[in-house]
């Protein structure tokens, strides 16, 4: 170890450099997640290998298509721009009703977990609301707002709003007594009990909420599309469908499936790097 002109210890730690035991933790956690990848990747293989032999051999093509004819039928509709005039349209009253849906749940869940005696009062009529099948409130949501993109994105909302509003109210009211009682002693105001103790409590409920509410968002959308639409992803597997064409169906719910886990994927990396303080599991 030499010292430096400004009498500093030169300290390979001190200068950021990584020690040989955290290099081989780097090394060991890149080899873990390759690994993880190739398995993934394999299990993907066989089952698209399953699933063509199968088709013509076991079952009818009619039924189930095939891996090749699926996906000559997505890249005709990336060549000729469907894909992306029809994927736009969902996305958009997806993240449309998702967005709605979630502040709406996040707001009403806070203020009903902070206050118990309003909890009290609207829990028969929330809990009445939830058990509605919100799939059947679509064709009310057509009459009211329309076939445009209005009654896809209510959809949505709903669906999403219950599933973070229930996360949030459990979140908040989940919150550790001890660490309320520790802010308070400290000295610590309404605003510092809220930022230190409540919101971090109740972000792991929240993102739970969101990362579930991702795909019902997707399906929301796509159901309103389905019963009145002319365009997403959602008409497109009506349309092909209703001219028995299988291989335009299993594309649209391959779209939907890869859209879907994206989705989840990112959220699942903001909720990572939001919660970096808590220890992992």
């Amino acid at each position: 170890m030499s010292v430096t002109r400004a009498g500093i210890a030169d300290d390979p730690l001190a200068a950021g450099e990584a020690t040989p035991a955290a290099r081989a933790q780097a090394a060991a956690e890149g080899r873990r997640r390759l690994a993880l990848l190739g398995a993934r990747v394999a299990i993907g293989v066989i089952l698209l290998a399953c699933w063509q032999f199968a088709s013509g051999r076991l079952v009818d093509p009619f039924f189930i298509s095939a891996p090749d004819a699926v996906f000559a039928r997505l890249w005709q509709w990336i060549t000729d721009g469907s894909l992306v005039f029809h994927l736009s349209y969902t996305l958009y009253a997806t993240a449309l009703g998702f967005t709605v849906g979630a502040l709406a749940g996040f707001a009403i869940g806070f203020l009903l977990g902070r206050s118990e005696a309003l909890a009290t009062v609207v829990d028969p009529y929330i809990t009445a609301i939830y058990c509605l099948p919100k799939i059947a409130l679509a064709p009310l949501f057509i009459m009211w707002f329309g076939i445009g993109i209005e009654s896809k994105v209510a959809v949505s909302a709903v669906i999403v709003f219950f599933l973070v509003f229930l996360n949030t109210f459990a979140g908040v009211r989940d919150v550790n007594p001890v660490h309320v009682n520790a802010v308070r002693i400290m000295g610590g105001g309404s605003w510092a009990l809220l930022r230190k103790v409540i919101l971090p409590s109740a972000a792991a409920w929240v993102f739970t909420g969101l990362k579930v509410s991702v795909p019902y968002a997707l399906i929301g959308a796509v159901v309103g599309e389905m019963m009145s639409s002319n365009r997403g992803i959602g008409f497109l597997i009506s349309q092909s469908t209703a001219m028995f064409d299988t291989a335009s169906t299993f594309a649209g719910l391959v779209v939907l499936a890869v859209v879907g886990a994206t989705i989840n994927a990112a959220l699942k990396r903001l909720e990572r790097h939001v919660l970096r303080w808590r220890a992992p599991a």
